[in-house]
């Protein structure tokens, strides 16, 4: 299963080319999709009008979710406490919740997102990066 990030899902919704999409295709190949609440909360957040928001959140209600157990937001809150400690930062402690989501469930995650790569120097997390053709 690859969780694919929010940071993802906007270059591939902005893109009237399609090219994006045609790309995330070829990279998830034969494995599955799947979002974190976080990514439905981001994504919802972030539309332009009634319209998009019935069209997405309609899509969003159809997929398949990690889901967080009582020990994702301590183990989040550890790895955002454990990189301080070592002089890293992150600009969001949403992104350590989705890296805890994506090792707890033993996914990969697929980001364009520099904190998960920062998140990575400390932690097991299976992620690629996507840098768009």
């Amino acid at each position: 299963m690859i969780l694919v990030d929010t940071s993802v899902w906007i270059d591939v919704l902005r893109d009237a080319s399609g090219r994006h999409g045609r790309t995330l295709t070829e990279i998830l190949g034969d494995h599955e999709a799947s979002f974190c609440r976080f990514t439905q909360l981001e994504l919802l957040q972030g539309c332009r009008d009634e319209k998009e928001w019935n069209l997405l959140s309609s899509y969003l209600d159809s997929q398949d979710y990690v889901e967080t157990t009582p020990t994702t937001w301590k183990g989040a809150a550890r790895i955002f406490f454990d990189l301080r400690r070592v002089g890293l930062t992150v600009r969001s402690p949403i992104d350590c919740c989705i890296a805890q989501l994506v090792i707890e469930s033993d996914s990969m995650l697929l980001h364009r997102d520099r904190d998960f790569t920062t998140i990575a120097t400390l932690r097991p997390l299976r992620q690629l990066r996507v840098d768009w053709k």
